[in-house]
């Protein structure tokens, strides 16, 4: 059976069904061609690009330029996963219209499907003017790193009561405005599950337990390739990084010792044309 384009619909039609959403974060090329070829349902091209791959200490630095260029290289890779775009730091705070602007050049110049937005209640107004602009529109709450510094840093949210229930009105809020799917980023696995059976549309959980719709996680956590820090909602599944060093230190040794390269690793002339190249 020939696999199809993904679309928020169809993420809707499969928390109806009951089947769990698989959803990565990446932001290149290379990658984003393994996930989609792994058939995951959706790939984030998060603002996390500036820690991961850009070596910046946090999400704020991360400009729409950096963010269109990676969304770029992954829709390039991609033919059937569907892609959202992480609207950066200052691109939609100052105004709806800004917000517009922003979500229309992910689209139309990063070619991505779909953008995300970080906020509650607050932003649900924006989110609805992205939405009914005709960009679909993932809501992102909970550990929300754009804004890590108002909640004194990577820290779990909604872990008492008065911050709970803020959380399950935000996500109200954003499924009201017209979002088609929800991030929950480092919550109580519980206070997911109330949210996912709440909601009528897919909640994903950055770290928010088993019970919700389905599950977002860094490409470059499940293959060890970021080393600076492990989230305790990520999981290893190899040590790439490791291995990369290990083959460096390899061709590093091989290079020194004249192992590498060989005579078939390289290009050839015939004698002749070198001797009438040598020619006076």
């Amino acid at each position: 059976m020939e696999r199809k384009k993904m679309t928020p619909q169809e993420l809707r039609e499969k928390k109806k069904r009951g089947e769990k959403i698989v959803r990565v974060v990446c932001y290149d090329y290379p990658i984003a061609l393994l996930a989609d070829r792994a058939e995951v349902d959706g790939i984030l091209v998060g603002d996390s690009v500036g820690m991961v791959q850009l070596g910046m200490n946090g999400t704020i630095p991360v400009t729409m330029e950096e963010m269109i260029h990676h969304c770029k290289a992954v829709m390039r890779a991609v033919k059937y996963a569907l892609v959202i775009g992480d609207l950066p730091f200052g691109s939609y705070e100052t105004g709806q219209s800004d917000a517009i602007r922003s979500a229309c050049r992910l689209v139309k110049e990063g070619g991505v499907d779909a953008v995300e937005l970080e906020g509650g209640r607050g932003f649900a107004p924006t989110g609805k003017a992205i939405v009914d602009v005709g960009i679909p529109v993932v809501g992102h709450i909970g550990l929300t790193p754009q804004s890590a510094a108002m909640m004194g840093g990577y820290k779990a949210q909604g872990k008492d009561a008065a911050t709970a229930r803020k959380l399950l009105e935000d996500a109200e809020a954003l499924e009201q405005a017209g979002a088609f799917m929800l991030t929950v980023e480092c919550v109580p696995y519980r206070l997911g599950k109330v949210m996912a059976e709440r909601l009528s549309i897919p909640v994903t959980g950055v770290g928010a337990g088993p019970y919700v719709d389905g599950q977002t996680i860094n490409v470059y956590d499940i293959i060890g390739l970021f080393d600076r820090f492990v989230p305790k909602h990520a999981k290893k599944y190899m040590n790439m990084g490791a291995e990369v060093l290990r083959a460096m230190e390899t061709y590093k040794q091989e290079v020194r010792e004249g192992i590498f390269p060989k005579e078939e690793h390289s290009f050839t002339i015939s004698d002749e044309d070198l001797e009438a190249a040598l020619r006076d």
